[in-house]
C-alpha cells in the first residue's frame, strides 16, 4: 500500500525539496504551511499530481488530517534571522505548540515523526567541531533565543513523547544549507552575498569575517534526512557538511563565482553571532552511511544560476541586512 507522509513547512526551502523527494519515493504527500515565510511557487509544480495535497494551516493550532499517515516531517519554522527576529513569538509557538500538536497527531496516527532541529542549539560553541553530545552555549534572553530555545524545547518534548508514549521519533540537527529555492531576502549569508553581487553592491560581512560556517548543498541534506527517517536511531543526529570556511574566504569565493569587482566591507558583529560552526558527522557516517557528496564549488554554481534566473523585482526587494547564518 502506498505510504503517506505529512510535511509541515512544505512551501519553504527545505520543505519543498522534501516534498519532491517523497513524491520521487512513490509516497503520497500531504503538504501543510501557513505561508508566513513559505511560498507556494516552491511547490506549485506538484499541485497537478494526484498523490499531492495541500493544507493552508498553522500547526500552532490543532491539526486534523483525515486518513492514515505513516510519516510526519516537522519542518514548519522560520529559519532565517530576519524572519525570527521579526516574528519571535510565532517562532517560539511553532516549535513548542506546533511540535506538541505534531507529536499528538503522530500518537493518534501511529506515525513515525522526524523533527527539524538546528545547529543553533549549540549556540556560540565552546566545543569545535560540534558533536551531538555537546549541550551548547546559548543566551536564552538574547535576540537569537526565540529560535535557539524553541528548537531546544522541540528536542526535549520530542524525547518526552518518545519515552512516555513510545512514539517513533527522529531528530535531525541541520547545519547551514543552501541551494535553489532559498529566498534572496531571508538575510542568510549566502543569498545575501549573491544578491549583493547581482545588484552590483559591495558585499557586507560582519566583524572581520573570521567566523566560520560549513555549507551543505540541499540535495545532500535531503538524502541525510531521508536516511535518518528510515533508520532506527531516535537520538539527535548532525546532518551537514564539515567543510569549514571563514565568512571572509566565502565572500571571496562568491566574488570569483559572480565575476563581481565590488568591495568587501565590514559591519559590526551582531549580538550572539556564533564564531564557529562545523558539524561532527561521525554519527551520520556510522549510523546512516551518509556524508555529503556535492562539492561547494559545484553547489554554488547551481545556486548562482538559480538566483540569476529570478525576475529582476526579486533582486530589488531584497533586504539589505545579512547575518552569518
Amino acid at each position: 500500500m502506498q505510504k503517506r507522509v505529512l510535511i509541515t513547512g512544505a512551501a519553504g526551502f527545505l520543505g519543498s525539496h522534501l516534498c519532491d523527494r517523497f513524491i520521487k519515493e512513490g509516497m503520497r504527500v500531504v503538504a501543510m504551511d501557513n505561508l508566513i515565510t513559505g511560498d507556494l511557487k516552491n511547490i506549485e509544480h506538484l499541485f497537478k499530481l494526484e498523490q499531492f495535497e495541500f493544507y493552508h494551516h498553522d500547526v500552532s493550532k490543532f491539526i486534523h488530517v483525515p486518513g492514515e499517515i505513516d510519516y510526519i516531517m516537522h519542518f514548519a519554522s522560520p529559519a532565517s534571522p530576519i524572519d525570527y527576529l521579526k516574528i519571535p513569538i510565532q517562532t517560539l509557538k511553532v516549535s513548542s505548540l506546533g511540535t506538541h500538536n505534531v507529536l499528538g497527531l503522530a500518537r493518534v496516527k501511529k506515525a513515525r515523526v522526524l523533527v527539524a532541529s538546528t545547529s543553533e542549539v549549540y549556540g556560540d560553541p565552546h566545543v569545535h567541531p560540534q558533536p551531538e553530545e555537546y549541550w551548547g552555549h546559548v543566551n536564552t534572553v538574547g535576540p537569537r533565543g526565540c529560535y535557539d530555545e524553541a528548537k531546544r524545547f522541540m528536542e526535549a518534548i520530542t524525547m518526552a513523547y518518545h519515552n512516555v508514549h513510545n512514539i517513533e521519533t527522529r531528530i535531525v540537527r541541520i547545519f547551514n544549507t543552501y541551494g535553489p529555492r532559498m529566498r534572496l531576502n531571508d538575510g542568510r549569508v549566502l543569498p545575501a552575498f549573491i544578491g549583493q553581487a547581482l545588484r552590483g553592491e559591495d558585499l557586507t560581512m560582519f566583524g572581520d569575517g573570521s567566523q566560520t560556517r560549513s555549507f551543505c548543498y540541499v540535495d545532500d541534506l535531503v538524502e541525510g534526512i531521508y536516511r535518518l527517517l528510515m533508520s532506527d536511531y531516535h537520538l539527535p543526529v548532525n546532518v551537514g557538511n564539515p567543510s569549514e570556511i571563514s565568512i571572509k574566504d566565502f565572500a571571496a569565493e562568491i566574488l570569483k563565482l559572480t565575476g563581481s569587482t565590488q568591495k568587501l566591507i565590514s559591519l559590526p558583529l551582531p549580538k550572539d553571532d556564533p564564531k564557529q560552526r562545523q558539524p561532527d558527522i561521525t554519527k551520520a557516517k556510522a549510523i546512516l552511511g551518509w556524508e555529503p557528496k556535492v562539492q561547494r564549488a559545484e553547489g554554488l554554481k547551481i545556486t548562482y544560476e538559480y538566483f540569476k534566473s529570478l525576475p529582476r523585482e526579486e533582486l530589488s526587494k531584497t533586504e539589505h541586512r545579512q547575518f552569518s547564518k
